[in-house]
């Protein structure tokens, strides 16, 4: 009986982790499955490919059209949509009026007006570009 547990042992757990896998990867499936026959028109979605589009016409069981610019309408395999984009928050409107209304308060003042402070504040919000990598070399 002692010579029977260690294997088993063993078994439990090379076996638990696939199974717990097994169950995770089916439920995302079924939850991709859901969303992309939920589809209506006029949603904002991704495809696999990366390309924002709205859905146009969604009748059909296994193609979805979708309109990738104005005027531009697309044929799809259902299965190419990965994700419903959610639209863009007021929040967010608030927080580029506020920015906007800074940058024109900030435009009245004279040019040499800024002080070194403001100018260390400058290069920190501005692009900050890595150093390139030097792959091979040695």
């Amino acid at each position: 009986m002692d010579g029977l547990i260690l294997p088993l042992l063993l078994m439990l757990v090379v076996a638990l982790p696939l199974i717990m896998a097994t169950r995770k990867q089916k439920k995302a499936m079924a939850e991709q499955q859901n969303l992309q026959s939920s589809l209506a028109e006029g949603d904002r979605v991704m495809t696999t490919s990366g390309l924002y589009a709205t859905v146009v016409d969604a009748s059909d069981d296994s193609t979805i059209d979708l309109e990738i610019a104005e005027g531009v309408v697309t044929t799809w395999l259902r299965q190419a949509v990965r994700e419903r984009i959610n639209p863009v928050a007021d929040d967010e409107d608030d927080d580029v009026s506020e920015t906007n209304a800074q940058a024109t308060d900030s435009a009245d003042e004279p040019v040499g007006a800024a002080s070194a402070a403001d100018a260390g504040d400058e290069r920190a919000d501005g692009p900050q570009v890595a150093p390139p990598l030097e792959h091979g070399k040695k």
